[in-house]
């Protein structure tokens, strides 16, 4: 099934689940992202490859702090699993659900 598609997504983090939303999008044969955090700020996601299921992109986050942010998911239908590796901080698990 294809990544495309809005997706709310929860990082379980050693603060605490984080929860956001992500954005894909095929165009011309590529490939664009957006994740939403929950304030409503928008940051593009940069690198981003699709590989049949295999999903994976880096971001930049600013809150709590800065850090960047690489992700791999694997996508099994309207769902996902993956991890997330903030900056130096050890990787934490990310998920995430198909909206409509």
């Amino acid at each position: 099934m294809s990544a495309e598609g809005t997706w709310n997504t929860t990082i379980d983090t050693p603060m605490g689940k984080q929860q956001g939303t992500l954005v894909f999008t095929e165009a011309d044969g590529g490939w664009d992202g957006t994740s939403i955090a929950p304030d409503g700020e928008q940051t593009k996601l940069v690198n981003l490859e699709v590989n049949g299921d295999a999903v994976s992109w880096e971001q930049t986050v600013t809150k709590p702090m800065k850090l960047n942010v690489k992700v791999n998911i694997t996508i099994d239908g309207d769902k996902f699993t993956g991890k997330a590796k903030p900056g130096m901080f050890p990787a934490v698990n990310m998920t995430g659900e198909r909206v409509g």
